[in-house]
């Protein structure tokens, strides 16, 4: 997914007009292609070490092995960070463009859903895998709380619908990601609702 995510953050530039629809293009777009190309980079790791393992791994030099490994689980702890950034990344073009009553209470969501994003992926490369339906738990408030806040502010933005659709494939594809292992191929089925929601 990474050729089209390119492609997409290259269409959003073309159809950007203002300094603040060029930010949004870069900041979206960038995020769209480190999500994808961090995801890309870390399945094909997993996919390398439990379909092509090497032949005796006892032949392999010690720090070559251990470089693998350690290489891994900088992906996966990347890949996990990417989710809160790309979260952030999907709110920030809502929170720019839309807030043209220049509200307050909008201005403040832009920098907290930021925020939330830095102490989601710092508390995720402290407890990394340790408390997995906390860290679920954290992506949902960080994806629903700022379209909450908006609903119930009486914001209404341009493309809302599509917002809303993008946040129910997002909360559909949860409960195949919380399945995995129990239907099969929970996690194939998980990335295709992030793509849609993307």
């Amino acid at each position: 997914w990474i050729l089209p995510a390119v492609f997409a953050a290259i269409k959003l530039f073309e159809r950007s007009s203002s300094a603040s629809q060029y930010l949004v293009a870069w900041v979206y777009g960038g995020a769209l292609c480190m999500l994808f190309t961090v995801s890309t980079f870390f399945h094909c790791s997993c996919y390398c070490a439990e379909h092509k393992p090497p032949k005796n791994v006892k032949s392999w030099p010690c720090l070559g092995w251990q470089t693998y490994q350690g290489l891994k689980n900088v992906l996966h702890r990347c890949d996990r960070a990417m989710i809160y950034v790309f979260i952030a990344g999907s709110y920030f073009p809502w929170l720019t463009l839309e807030n043209t009553d220049h509200s307050a209470i909008l201005f403040c969501m832009e920098w907290v859903i930021w925020l939330m994003a830095g102490i989601g992926i710092a508390y995720q490369q402290v407890f990394h895998e340790r408390y997995k339906c906390l860290e679920t738990f954290f992506y949902l408030v960080m994806g629903l709380g700022p379209a909450l806040v908006v609903v119930f502010t009486g914001h209404h933005f341009h493309g809302m619908m599509q917002l809303k659709f993008g946040g129910g494939f997002y909360i559909l594809g949860i409960v195949f990601f919380k399945a995995d292992g129990t239907i099969p191929m929970a996690h194939a089925i998980w990335h295709l609702f992030v793509v849609l929601a993307a």
